[in-house]
């Protein structure tokens, strides 16, 4: 019959049908879809296999990648065919062929075997362009404007000064003309422009991404030794991210125009705890290739001309202003009459060297109509978006007068600059801010001309780019809310790369921030992205003599924090190769995380404990450089209780990178340190008269770390008090809360998370809702920022111990799952599924009648412990023992421990 099949494919032309059960799908490079520029030598390539619906257990079992440099040679793969590679990898495996030269074109595909060793298809092709390798590749010149000069804006003196004295000149508009006189086969745009830039191209904007290039240390700063907050400029790494825009589709035969406009950004951003580098420029090099294959490369440099835009002020703390009246009609379209407009001027290079911006950038990536609109007493008009977001406000099909003037008033509890329109008084005017956002969840409009419909006006929601990827739900609405409003929260306060304290007030990328939420996030979104640009951030932010760690990364001089914020380089790292399984991003912190708890043991007295007591400019310790705990409901654990924890959690983390890099001496040696600094911190701070560490928090620490057996109860047992007096309230600050429910569960307290978690009073998330919040706050009271996501490190309880799904740190990226569900008596379901780095994983549990049902869902190539509270379950509706595809290891009265491969699975109770 075999044979048969064959003849007739022969005699037919039929096409070999593929018995593969799985199927190469979602390919990346570097984290991103086709990116559009790559500067890494040996880009690192990533799949997804999907499997047949009905099949378990699969795995990959080898690969085949095969790289061209166009589509159509995929076939004969003139730059690589690694060949059929045995190996289960499908992430972060390294390009291996022909060595990758400057604006080359790479185009791949993957096919896969299963655990048949039968092949699979040729997945879809996808791309990669490479940016410019070499320093020498560069021909374009840094150009700005004449009537400013090389300096940064004066910053004011104090936070009691609103502005600086002396305001920026309006954003600066660039342009330059040139002849395309062949056929054009091929344009790529290498641009940077900061603080940010807009590039356009015969009238039309090119890209649709916003507030670029993302935010990094673009170069030195002498002055940062004199600030509030003082740090020697001897960071590890100064860096300026360009972008690559294929432009070809939109040149014309003839002549074409180029135009750019430049915002301030965080280049110059004048406030007393931002320190800028200098004034706005512009970098752009064009490579035509006509279809004769010669070429023209267009640059900028003096030859442009520049003129002031309509932009009379942009400024990321201040606000924008603009005025239509000074619109020119085709400034960036060939032909237009520049005579007027001046030459730019050469400005110097930034010390940061220009790397590929190989990270997502901002995008407006959600519009929202208004669910009211209010005409107020005074005339103006009130308009509600219904949430809080971080964005701006959009204009649309408004008609006024010439000079008329309209305010956009923000409406949050912390000012984030102020916003107005003037018209030109021609028709139809539309308009949104371009290089400011503002936070908001209402908006006052003032001298609005005429009545204000629902159809002039949008609100736009902005951040960097990130795909949310879960999906969690239960059937306790106070939960689904609450996770709901920290992940508006998050997405509000991601701008350039970076993930801020908050969107309005600060703007800044707390080390500690990030840190204490990077987990929740990636229990949220497919972050790899993004983190991996933010780890290269703070582990280029560290001082290279002493490995001091700043309060942020990229570094601004207003970021107080202490030793948990720096603690970010060895503990984000960590979590990213937890979560996403690559350990390259180990090999690249590994240095660093050593480096780190070098400086911290600089603080370290006899006894094994940590106290940092860094100095100000006045030679006394400042209080912003030392923090240990924040914001708790009550008092402040002792900085040194906090300090000596994350010394003891960066030293362990270290010991464990060294193991998983194969340094066995050196993980030894950071393991003794961490057990010598536990046993420190319970010789200090253990109470042995009350049998505990203390409240807000410490106990929590403590457990943390491990007790003592001796002791172990008698923390429990103050530990129960101490909530019991709390009436079931916790009363940690943001690092005691990331561990607080946890801790509870693992400790046999899953009753009292519960309940903490469900507290509708103060202090609790679900007092923050009781208040109508639409995002999380920055205390449990009413004080401070109301879109802060710092506390949103607690809330992996929900999918980690309620729903229960767990990553294994022994075998990271979920290719190992455990799925441990926890039911309480007051919920009937719960569900968690997220995209792991080797496809849709989950779990959903329900109870019913006394009955818990159990679904579970496990990617192709990993396999999954399933912990189940009680021994009377079926699988799939057999009995165990009768499924082949579900092994019992352990089987108790109250617990019943299985392992499953890759597929669904459904367990219910006899």
């Amino acid at each position: 019959m075999k044979k048969l099949f064959l003849f007739l494919n022969l005699l037919f032309g039929f096409t070999f049908v593929s018995e593969a059960k799985i199927y190469p799908t979602q390919l990346t490079c570097e984290y991103l879809n086709n990116p559009a520029v790559v500067d890494v030598p040996q880009p690192r390539l990533a799949w997804i296999n999907v499997a047949d619906e009905s099949e378990r257990g699969q795995v990959q079992t080898a690969f085949q990648i095969r790289v061209a440099t166009s589509s159509e040679k995929l076939g004969n793969a003139d730059l690589w065919d690694s060949g059929k590679v045995k190996s289960e990898a499908s992430t972060r495996v390294k390009y291996d062929g022909q060595k990758l030269v400057s604006r080359q074109d790479c185009w791949w595909q993957v096919r896969v075997w299963d655990k048949n060793d039968e092949v699979s298809e040729w997945s879809e092709p996808a791309s990669w362009h490479m940016g410019l390798l070499e320093e020498n590749d560069w021909q374009a010149k840094w150009i700005g404007v004449p009537w400013q000069g090389e300096e940064a804006l004066p910053k004011p003196n104090s936070p009691a000064v609103d502005l600086p004295e002396q305001l920026p000149p309006p954003a600066p508009l660039f342009r330059k003309e040139f002849k395309a006189t062949k056929q054009v086969k091929k344009a790529v745009a290498y641009v940077t422009g900061l603080g940010y830039f807009e590039l356009y191209l015969n009238g039309k904007k090119v890209g649709n991404d916003v507030l670029v290039p993302n935010q990094t240390n673009y170069g030195k700063r002498p002055a940062l030794t004199q600030q509030y907050i003082p740090l020697e400029d001897n960071f590890r790494e100064y860096k300026v991210m360009y972008l690559a825009y294929d432009i070809s589709d939109q040149l014309i035969s003839g002549t074409n125009a180029f135009g750019a406009i430049l915002g301030n950004g965080f280049y110059n951003p004048a406030k007393h705890w931002a320190l800028g580098y200098g004034s706005p420029r512009l970098l752009l090099q064009v490579h035509v290739t006509y279809a004769d294959g010669t070429e023209e490369v267009i640059i900028s440099d003096e030859s442009w001309k520049v003129a002031k835009s309509p932009i009379l002020m942009d400024m990321v703390y201040y606000g924008e202003h603009y005025d239509a009246r000074l619109e020119q009609n085709g400034w960036c379209s060939p032909g237009f009459n520049d005579s007027a407009w001046e030459n730019a001027v050469l400005r110097n290079a930034p010390e940061g060297k220009l790397t590929a911006h190989t990270a997502h950038p901002d995008k407006a990536y959600e519009t929202l109509h208004p669910v009211r609109i209010e005409k107020m007493y005074n005339g103006n008009y009130k308009v509600d978006f219904g949430i809080e977001i971080s964005g701006w406000v959009r204009l649309k099909n408004v008609e006024g007068p010439e000079g008329h003037k309209v305010e956009i008033k923000y409406l949050s509890n912390t000012f984030s600059g102020d916003n107005s329109y003037i018209f030109k008084g021609v028709g139809k005017e539309n308009y949104a801010a371009r290089f400011n956002w503002f936070v908001f969840r209402e908006v006052e409009i003032v001298n609005w001309p005429g009545v204000l419909e629902p159809e002039n006006i949008c609100a736009e929601a902005i951040n960097t780019y990130i795909e949310e990827s879960a999906d969690f739900e239960t059937s306790n609405p106070l939960f689904n809310e609450v996770n709901k409003i920290w992940k508006r929260s998050q997405t509000d306060n991601m701008h350039g790369g970076i993930a801020s304290d908050c969107p309005h007030r600060e703007r800044s990328p707390y080390t500690g921030d990030g840190q204490v939420t990077c987990v929740t996030v990636m229990h949220n979104f497919d972050a790899q992205n993004f983190y991996y640009k933010w780890i290269q951030d703070i582990i280029g932010a560290q001082n290279v003599e002493t490995g001091y760690v700043p309060n942020g990364a990229p570094w601004q001089p207003g970021c107080g924090g202490g030793v948990a914020w720096g603690a970010a380089v060895n503990i984000m790292p960590w979590e990213f190769y937890v979560h996403y399984g690559t350990v390259d991003i180990l090999e690249e912190a590994y240095e660093p995380m050593k480096e780190y708890v070098r400086y911290m043991q600089t603080w370290v007295d006899d006894e094994g404990i940590m106290n940092s007591q860094r100095v100000g400019l006045d030679g006394n310790v400042l209080k912003w450089f030392n923090l240990g705990e924040w914001v708790t409901p009550g008092e402040l654990p002792a900085d040194s209780l906090v300090h000596t924890f994350y010394f003891w959690r960066c030293a362990d983390i270290t010991a464990k990178t060294a193991e998983v890099l194969g340094k066995r001496k050196e993980a030894k040696k950071y393991a003794k340190l961490a057990e010598a600094t536990k046993k420190a911190f319970h010789q200090r701070f253990y109470d042995e008269e009350k049998g505990t560490y203390g409240n807000s928090g410490a106990n929590i620490f403590a457990l943390k770390m491990g007790v003592p057996e001796a002791e172990y109860e008698r923390v429990i047992k103050a530990l129960k008090e101490n909530i019991k007096k709390n009436n079931g309230h916790l009363d940690t600050g943001i690092f005691g809360t990331q561990f607080f429910f946890e801790v509870l569960t693992e400790n046999g307290m899953h009753d009292l998370a519960y309940e903490a978690m469900n507290k509708k009073e103060e202090p609790g998330y679900g007092r923050w809702l009781t208040l109508g919040a639409t995002t999380s706050w920055e205390h449990w009271d009413t004080g401070g920022s109301h879109n802060h996501p710092m506390f949103g490190g607690g809330l992996v309880w929900l999918y980690r111990q309620l729903a229960g799904m767990q990553a294994d740190e022994k075998d990271p990226g979920y290719r190992h799952i455990i799925f441990h569900p926890q039911p309480v008596d007051e919920m009937e379901f719960a569900k968690y599924y997220n995209k792991t780095p080797y496809g849709k994983a989950g779990i959903k549990w329900e109870q019913k009648e006394g009955k818990l049902n159990v679904d579970i869902t496990v990617p192709v190539g990993c396999i999954a412990t399933v912990i189940l509270p009680a021994a009377d379950f079926v699988a799939d509706g057999e009995t165990l023992g009768t499924n082949a595809d579900v092994k019992v290891i352990s089987q108790a009265q109250n617990e019943l421990v299985l392992e499953v491969g890759s597929g669904t699975y459904n367990f219910s109770n006899l």
